[in-house]
């Protein structure tokens, strides 16, 4: 059973998700519920609870605030959001869950579910604070763990059915179970850029760009082929540098 509290400023929002959990998450018990950072801070010193709803904009303050204020967050975390594109993308970074308001009861079982099973809640967290500036860290999921890498060190991705293969400037390899165009979309303001439907590189990596033959040369000495309608974006990319 995952004792649970609800931080959010709006009481209706509490109540709905409160009676959502009670009528379609068994394994969660709502211990308590708080208004604001500050109150939602102390709430969980008192309580220590499995797992925190957290809404992100609040009268004192941020979600994020709140993560501040408490130096060992290890609990299971979801963020409850209505529309907050730049922090949605620090939640993906870091692999972080999160529910867009008005919250799915399908959408809030899934979440429930993923975070039941959850190992080291407090270095995700810890990610997430780090990430909510500017990304420098990404955690990457495989089939048995998940992986937390420098983004700087990933040389290149390429498609495998709906997996991605990510290649790191040190040779190594990792099998990530999400698709391509879920990383094309997280890293493009990145520096990375989507040159093939199978292929999203590290611009900072780039060699040379053989036109002849359609192929760019990574510094390692990878040749990853380029799609005649991503030809002419490639080659202005490479005149900025």
């Amino acid at each position: 059973m995952n004792r649970a509290v609800i931080i959010d400023d709006i009481p209706e929002a509490i109540a709905v998700l409160k009676s959502d959990l009670e009528k379609y998450c068994d394994g969660v018990e709502v211990i308590g519920s708080a208004g604001g950072v500050v109150s939602g801070a102390k709430l969980i010193r008192e309580l220590n609870p499995d797992l925190v709803f957290l809404d992100i904009q609040m009268p004192d303050g941020t979600g994020f605030d709140l993560l501040e204020i408490l130096p060992e967050a290890n609990f299971k975390l979801i963020f409850t959001t209505a529309s907050d594109e730049f922090a949605i993308k620090a939640f993906k970074f870091s692999a972080v869950d999160y529910l867009l308001k008005p919250i799915d009861p399908d959408e809030l079982i899934e979440a429930v579910k993923r975070v039941s099973d959850q190992e080291k809640p407090a270095a995700r967290i810890e990610l997430l604070k780090e990430n909510f500036n500017t990304p420098r860290r990404i955690a990457l999921n495989t089939l048995d763990k998940i992986h937390i890498v420098n983004v700087a060190e990933i040389l290149r991705c390429e498609s495998d059915i709906n997996y991605t293969m990510f290649h790191f400037t040190d040779g190594s390899k990792l099998l990530v179970t999400k698709t391509l165009k879920e990383f094309d979309k997280l890293l493009s303001d990145q520096g990375f850029v989507r040159i093939h439907q199978s292929h999203l590189i590290n611009a900072g990596f780039i060699k040379e760009f053989l036109k002849s033959s359609g192929y760019i040369v990574m510094k390692d000495g990878t040749k990853v082929p380029v799609s005649t309608r991503k030809k002419q974006a490639l080659m202005d990319l490479i005149a900025k540098f």
